[in-house]
């Protein structure tokens, strides 16, 4: 077969979309059931996340130990995290480990943008084409394209004028990037400004933040780790392991089955600041209510303010970096020595959420009628959150519907899987799945693992295809969305909800009931033999009814 270039189209069973640790642990997982994958990824090298975003200081809010890959416990114990958060650098190096370890390269296309995936229904095979015109069919698709990944660069009147440098934190360079002597201006105050900011505000001559929202954060205190605790965690791997999938968000830390309201005034402040000195996101659970309980978090919220009061020593600009949501409405951020960084002489906080940032010129940024000189531009304005990038491939099923339309009212998944109308293409993290809310890489490995068995049960029992039911498929979006509106989760417009994207439907994608939950309702499906799935047999293919 070849297509109108003459390029022959290659056949495998498997392709796999993504090459970061999602991708990587699918085409690990996949050959094992004896299955002939492809693996395409747009970047020059393994890594996604990894790979792009290595924006100044990026390091992951995630403690290593925790963040990593769990299906092989001699890499467990072979690698050795050298500090409790990783840098971007050594989580690439890690990946790249990995690829090389279980020789995952020899089916790994790199540079390769794959631009549609289109269902031939008669033949049940998908057609994924790149953008180098190579085409590849396949039984099965697996999407491990990521829930950030997939930058947003604003909208502003004149950027393209600009005449300096514009970066964007989520597509940095590879080469390093010297501010020093600069002016610096830095469009966004979310998580990764969070942590280039202090670090640029070290080289710049001068750095003007430009801040449409506020975000919480609390301290990493990152630091190398200690030989006795490393020694300790490695030593007990599998156990901490099976802790973790117990808890809400599979993190290994001490949730509090206590409510705000069960202790004294001193001792709920004794807990927040037992969770501020240990630092990261564990602050938010602190008591069971900060993020179900309107007053709860008020307390929690207040406790954060007087920390930003102490620390920034303009009491206006302190006032300006306080958010005016709930925390935990938005992602809950770790930083290092960022409010401090406001303390210094050479930056500049500008409120651009009452005053909009009007244009960009060739030599500045415009801010009701004054223009701020910036010599480089850092775009830290966050991404099309968890269907961006899937929506950014031409991906048709059943009867050419694009999974775009289908999702234009708000993503529909079922355990955010695999949608109704798209056979035998998965989605790994996908909406209506744990995702951004739980620590990443187990949360990976337990949807591969479901999406492996669901392959496997596929072949073994000959069928030809599988998909959600449509009546599966919703009652699953239903269920998410009810018990998103329990929590204080549509309290504010928060990436989580695609706020951010203009024109966007406004709808809660992560599922919110923690790990434990959606793992048990995974194992009921398999255990029922895959309710709210169709199988469908061999013999219905050659009819072109999948």
């Amino acid at each position: 077969m070849a297509d109108g270039t003459g390029n022959a189209a290659s056949h495998v069973d498997v392709v796999v979309v993504g090459a970061g640790f999602a991708g990587l642990y699918a085409l690990y997982r996949l050959r094992r059931l004896g299955l002939n994958i492809r693996l395409l990824e747009a970047g020059e090298g393994v890594g996604g996340t990894w790979y792009w975003n290595r924006y100044p200081a990026a390091r992951c809010d995630t403690e290593s130990l925790q963040y990593s890959y769990q299906f092989s416990e001699e890499l467990q114990q072979d690698w050795a995290w050298s500090e409790r958060y990783a840098t971007q650098p050594e989580i690439e190096r890690y990946l790249n480990h990995v690829a090389d370890r279980f020789d995952l390269r020899r089916d790994i296309r790199l540079g390769t943008l794959v631009e549609s995936i289109v269902l031939d229904e008669p033949a049940a095979r998908w057609t994924v084409t790149t953008s180098d015109g190579g085409r590849t069919v396949a039984r099965y698709c697996v999407m491990a394209t990521g829930c950030l990944s997939s930058p947003l660069t604003p909208r502003f009147e004149g950027l393209e004028s600009f005449a300096g440098p514009t970066y964007h934190t989520a597509r940095w360079p590879r080469e390093k990037i010297d501010f020093t002597g600069q002016r610096v201006g830095v469009l966004g105050t979310g998580s990764s400004a969070m942590q280039a900011i202090p670090l640029i505000a070290e080289q710049a001559s001068q750095l003007t933040v430009f801040q449409r929202s506020a975000n919480y954060a609390v301290p990493a205190w990152n630091a190398p780790l200690d030989a006795g605790y490393l020694a300790w965690f490695k030593a007990n791997y599998v156990e901490n392991r099976k802790r973790a999938k117990k808890l809400v968000s599979g993190f290994l830390c001490y949730y509090n089955p206590q409510t705000s309201f069960e202790v004294s005034a001193a001792d709920r402040e004794r807990e927040y600041e037992k969770r501020w000195r240990e630092g990261g996101i564990g602050y938010l659970a602190a008591f069971s209510d900060i993020t179900t309980n309107d007053e709860a978090n008020r307390l929690a919220s207040d406790f954060v303010h007087r920390k930003i009061r102490s620390i920034v020593e303009d009491p206006a600009i302190a006032e300006m970096l306080i958010p005016n949501s709930v925390i935990g409405c938005k992602r809950l951020c770790v930083h290092a020595g960022y409010y401090a960084t406001y303390n210094r002489p050479n930056v500049a906080l500008i409120d651009v959420k009452a005053n909009p940032v009007e244009r960009v010129t060739p030599t500045g940024v415009v801010v009701a009628g004054r223009e701020y000189p910036v010599d480089a531009l850092v775009l830290a304005t966050g991404f099309d959150a968890m269907t961006g990038a899937l929506n950014k491939i031409d991906i048709r099923g059943r009867s050419g519907l694009s999974l775009k339309e289908k999702w234009a009212e708000g993503p529909r998944a079922y355990l955010g899987v695999a949608s109704a109308g798209f056979p035998n293409l998965f989605i790994i993290t996908g909406p209506g799945s744990p995702s951004v809310l739980t620590n990443m890489v187990p949360t990976i490995e337990q949807h591969v693992d479901f999406i492996a068995g669901c392959i496997d049960h596929v072949e073994a029992g000959g069928y030809g295809a599988i998909e959600p039911e449509v009546a599966a498929e919703d009652a699953w979006v239903a269920y998410n969305d009810e018990v998103a509106h329990r929590t204080l989760r549509y309290e504010c417009a928060s990436w989580y909800l695609g706020a951010n994207v203009p024109g966007k439907k406004r709808v809660f994608m992560p599922f919110v009931a923690g790990l434990p939950a959606y793992i048990r309702k995974c194992d009921e499906v398999v255990a029922a033999g895959y309710a709210g799935f169709i199988l469908a047999p061999v013999q219905q293919k050659a009819m072109g009814a999948l």
